[in-house]
């Protein structure tokens, strides 16, 4: 370690003395400094007088250098010590995403969601919250009322495939459209049935929806009339049945976005309960 510091280091210099010259009195000349080209040179020593006293080492020695060596040093210990731990032993922390868990004892539901979301007034549903960078992107709790039907159990439904139906041609039936040129193209991706810690039996479904539109639905030749994708959503569903009633957690999310977060989606969906209504 020594020998790389002292590599670091300026050449040493001669000390001289201004008595041995043999120039004229009162006049000067630029004296050649050991200083490295990179540092200024301290302006007291870029001219002397021939008269004036011996130019001490310690002059020489500027602050410059003093910095110089105080980096080398940290250099070479950062060096030996990342040389000792090594890269693949450092690990970069990930961002974990955090859930929040919210309860209605009233009507008698819960789930869990991530924390970053922000709840929603006046959407339409008994609660809704939404990604605040994805718009697209959000979850709602709805529920039937016990006076239009009285549900005992989930599997009055029928067994997933035919709840998958049902869901699926409710929201076709919400995301109808009268603009020209419109069409929905959808299928359902999966559908399953699962009993969960609190006893009850759950359905999932799962459904993809596909918009497209014409740029120019009015233009009269076919050609002039290009279609475009408009949006392409995964529809993910819960449902379970408490105080004879349907409930239903719905998230909605873009494709190109469910490939990105579909564990924590998942999570949310696991979380989703129905309890007794305290009502």
């Amino acid at each position: 370690m020594a020998t790389v510091l002292n590599s670091l280091l300026p050449p040493p210099t001669r000390c001289s003395s201004s008595s041995s010259s043999t120039q004229p009195a009162g006049s000067t000349r630029p004296t050649m400094s050991s200083h490295s080209p990179d540092l200024p040179l301290p302006s007291a020593i870029t001219n002397y007088s021939a008269r004036s006293r011996p130019i001490s080492c310690q002059l020489q020695t500027t602050k410059g250098f003093a910095i110089l060596r105080r980096d080398a040093m940290a250099m070479i210990f950062s060096s030996y010590i990342f040389s000792r731990v090594g890269l693949g032993d450092v690990a970069l922390a990930q961002p974990s995403v955090g859930f929040r868990e919210y309860i209605d004892t009233f009507d008698g539901y819960s789930f869990k969601y991530p924390q970053n979301w922000i709840q929603v007034r006046g959407a339409g549903a008994d609660i809704f919250f939404r990604d605040p960078f994805v718009l697209d992107e959000n979850l709602s709790v709805e529920f039937s009322s016990p006076s239009s039907s009285r549900y005992e159990s989930v599997e009055d439904l029928g067994p997933p495939q035919e709840a998958g139906k049902k869901v699926l041609k409710q929201y076709l039936t919400e995301f109808m459209s009268t603009r020209l040129g419109v069409r929905r193209e959808s299928n359902i991706i999966s559908t399953s049935s699962r009993v969960a810690d609190d006893g009850r039996t759950y359905y999932q479904v799962e459904v993809n929806i596909k918009s497209y539109s014409n740029s120019n639905e009015l233009a009269v030749m076919p050609q002039d009339r290009v279609t475009r994708l408009e949006w392409d959503r995964r529809y993910l569903s819960v449902l379970g049945v408490e105080n004879n009633r349907l409930y239903e957690l719905r998230l909605q999310t873009p494709e190109s976005v469910f490939l990105e977060e579909e564990n924590e989606l998942r999570r949310v969906m696991d979380s989703f309960r129905v309890n007794k209504a305290s009502a």
